[in-house]
């Protein structure tokens, strides 16, 4: 997740206080990992630096006084540029979960161990996602699904390395 290019994107929609900006972020991208007010702020510093958004007069509030941030035509340039780009296809070639496999094999390790483990892990958080889909509103059951499909397919990884540990053991042995 871009935290930059996603508060400019909030931005775009109409000029926020950082306290608004958090709330929103939490409230859409930040389901169990809450943005940091310090993030925000630094953040929203860098974007301004570099023309991206301006910062109001400070303005009195139930707190500290508070700015005001808005847009700027660089801003929303990025913003669309942003949108209209495909993401970099995941997951990439090297992940975790094959590093561990590998150095363990290495490393004279019990490599089905490890993966029995990951496997238990996998099946756990696919538990409590599945949960989430039965009785979240719809923004949770749409991100709980992304995850599931995600950790299906680790899953099914797990399994065909599995079948593989005793090739990929003389392989990485022998190098």
């Amino acid at each position: 997740m871009s935290v930059p290019l996603t508060l400019l994107g909030l931005l775009d929609r109409e000029p926020s206080h950082g306290y608004d900006l958090k709330r929103d972020y939490d409230a859409f991208f930040g389901r169990g990992k809450p943005l940091p007010f310090g993030q925000v702020y630094s953040t929203l510093s860098r974007l301004a630096r570099d023309g991206k958004v301006t910062a109001g007069e400070a303005e009195p509030g139930d707190g500290p006084d508070r700015k005001r941030y808005a847009i700027t035509e660089a801003g929303r340039e990025e913003v669309e540029t942003w949108l209209t780009r495909p993401a970099e296809p995941e997951p990439h070639l090297q992940s975790v979960l094959f590093a561990k496999v590998v150095l363990a094999l290495m490393l004279g390790r019990p490599a089905a161990d490890y993966l029995d483990t990951q496997r238990a892990a996998h099946l756990k958080r696919m538990r409590e996602l599945t949960e989430l889909r039965r009785s979240g509103p719809t923004i949770d059951v749409l991100l709980a699904d992304y995850g599931l499909f995600h950790l299906e397919a680790d899953l099914r990884w797990i399994d065909a390395t599995e079948a593989r540990l005793g090739s990929l053991a003389e392989m990485v042995r022998t190098s």
